[in-house]
C-alpha cells in the first residue's frame, strides 16, 4: 500500500487541486510541504492532532514538511468559520507561544538534519510596506471573487473589517514565500481554509506562470478535528501542566462510540488494515477495547510510555478494581483545613476541583452524583473524615485520590 493509499484508506484527504500529481510527489517522498498553526495559545491542544499526526505519517515517507507558526498572521484577525474578531496580542506573547509550540512539536517530528524546518511569516510580513502589497499582491485578487469565499460570507452579515479581509492575502503570500524561498510544493489546511490555500495556488502560478508546481490539500473533516478537546473544562491541552497525562487519556477512553475508529484511522499509526478488521466486528465490550487502544496510543505519542502505562493503571485501579491507584490524579489538602481530622464534603469537592463552587457541589450532592470511596453521599452537610487517602467520584468519569499533607 503507498503512502497516498493509506492517507484515502483513513480518511485524511478531501479536496485537491492536482491529484495526481499530488499523489506522485508524496508516494516518492518528493513533496515539501507546509501547515500554518496560529500561536493564540502557549500549548498546542487536541483539535491540532490531525495535523501533527499527518506531518509525521508524510515525514515517515521521506516528506519534508515546514512547521509554519503565524505570527504575522496572528497579529490581525482570521475570519475563516469564526464570528467574532481575534484578540491582538503582543509580539513577546506571540513569540513565548511560538517557542511552546516547537517544544511540543518535536515529540512528533524530526527536526535533525533539515528533516524538517519550522518558519514563522512574521518573518516576511512584518516587513512589508503597504504600497508593495498593493502592487505585487494585491492586484492579483478579485475582491467579487474573495467575496463569494465561505470564510466571508459568514461575516458580512455581522460585519467584516477591512483588516480581517487580507486575511487570505496574507496566507496567500505565504505560500508564495515558502515556495520561493523553500521550494514548498504543496500545502495542507482544515477544510474551512480552503479558499484562502486556493489564494496561494493561483497567485503562484498568477506571478510565476502556470507551469509553476503548487498543489493543495484540504484534511477531510478537519472543522470537527477543531472541535475536539473541547469540554466542559475548557480545551484538552497537550502541555502536562495543562491537561495531566491521565486526564490526556481519559479524554480520548470517553470518546463516543461513533467516533473512536474514526479516531484510530486518522490519529493513531495502529495499522489500518488492523484498525478495519476491528471496524468489521465492532460491538459491545469491543468498543471500549478500542478506546482503551486509542487512549493509549495517542498518551503515549504525547507524553511517552511510561506516563501511558501509568494513566492505564489509574483507570484500571478505578474501574476495573484492579490496578496500582498510585497513579490516579491527586487533590492535597492540608491538615491544618480539617476539623478534628474531618472535612464537610462540599469543601472536599470545590478543594478537589470537582466542583468550582460551593453551590455548585451542592446541587451535585443533592442530585446524587458524588461518591467517597464507592459510598454515595446524599447530605450536603456530610462530614468526610481524613484519616486515610479517599477517592472522590463526580458521575462515571471524574475522580481524584484525595490525600492529606
Amino acid at each position: 500500500m503507498t503512502t497516498f493509499e493509506e492517507l484515502k484508506r483513513r480518511g485524511l484527504l478531501a479536496q485537491l487541486t492536482d491529484e495526481k500529481e499530488i499523489e506522485e510527489l508524496v508516494n516518492a517522498g518528493k513533496a515539501t510541504f507546509y501547515i500554518g498553526f496560529d500561536p493564540t495559545a502557549d500549548s498546542l491542544h487536541v483539535g491540532h492532532f490531525m495535523a501533527l499526526c499527518l506531518m509525521k505519517r508524510l515525514q515517515m515517507a521521506g516528506n519534508k514538511p515546514i512547521v509554519l507558526i503565524g505570527g504575522g498572521t496572528a497579529m490581525i484577525g482570521d475570519p475563516s468559520g469564526k464570528t467574532d474578531m481575534r484578540k491582538m496580542m503582543t509580539p513577546e506573547t506571540i513569540q513565548h507561544n511560538v517557542d511552546c509550540f516547537k517544544k511540543q512539536m518535536s515529540r512528533f517530528i524530526d527536526f535533525s538534519d533539515d528533516k524538517a524546518i519550522v518558519v514563522n511569516n512574521a518573518d516576511w510580513l512584518m516587513n512589508l510596506n503597504y504600497i508593495e502589497v498593493l502592487r505585487e499582491v494585491g492586484a492579483q485578487f478579485s475582491v467579487n471573487r474573495m467575496l463569494t469565499a465561505e470564510c466571508y460570507k459568514q461575516r458580512l452579515e455581522r460585519g467584516l473589517s477591512f483588516l480581517e479581509f487580507n486575511y487570505m492575502i496574507m496566507q496567500s503570500y505565504d505560500f508564495y514565500q515558502l515556495f520561493q524561498k523553500y521550494g514548498c510544493n504543496m500545502q495542507f489546511g482544515g477544510d474551512d481554509q480552503w479558499s484562502n490555500m486556493l489564494g496561494g495556488t493561483e497567485l503562484i502560478r498568477r506571478k510565476l506562470g502556470k507551469d509553476a508546481y503548487a498543489m493543495t490539500i484540504t484534511l477531510l473533516l478537519n472543522s470537527e478535528g477543531k472541535k475536539m478537546g473541547k469540554t466542559e473544562k475548557g480545551a484538552v491541552w497537550l502541555d502536562p501542566e495543562k491537561t495531566t497525562p491521565y486526564d490526556f487519556f481519559q479524554y480520548w477512553r470517553n470518546v463516543d462510540d461513533a467516533d473512536v475508529i474514526k479516531c484510530l484511522k486518522m490519529l493513531t499509526f495502529v495499522p489500518v488494515e488492523q484498525i478495519e478488521e476491528m471496524e468489521k466486528t465492532m460491538e459491545g465490550a469491543q468498543f471500549n477495547a478500542a478506546k482503551e487502544l486509542l487512549a493509549y496510543e495517542l498518551t503515549k505519542l504525547v507524553h511517552g510510555e511510561e506516563e501511558a502505562e501509568k494513566a492505564k493503571a489509574a483507570a484500571k485501579a478505578l474501574f476495573g478494581g484492579s490496578g496500582d491507584n498510585e497513579n490516579m490524579p491527586v487533590a492535597e489538602i492540608s491538615a491544618a483545613d480539617l476539623t478534628d481530622g474531618a472535612m464537610g464534603i462540599l469543601n472536599i469537592l470545590v478543594k478537589a476541583e470537582l466542583a468550582p463552587s460551593i453551590s455548585e457541589a451542592r446541587r451535585l450532592v443533592q442530585q446524587g452524583g458524588i461518591t467517597v470511596d464507592d459510598v454515595k453521599v446524599s447530605d450536603p452537610k456530610a462530614m468526610i473524615t481524613l484519616d486515610k487517602d479517599i477517592i472522590v467520584r463526580k458521575g462515571k468519569k471524574a475522580f481524584k485520590k484525595v490525600v492529606v499533607k
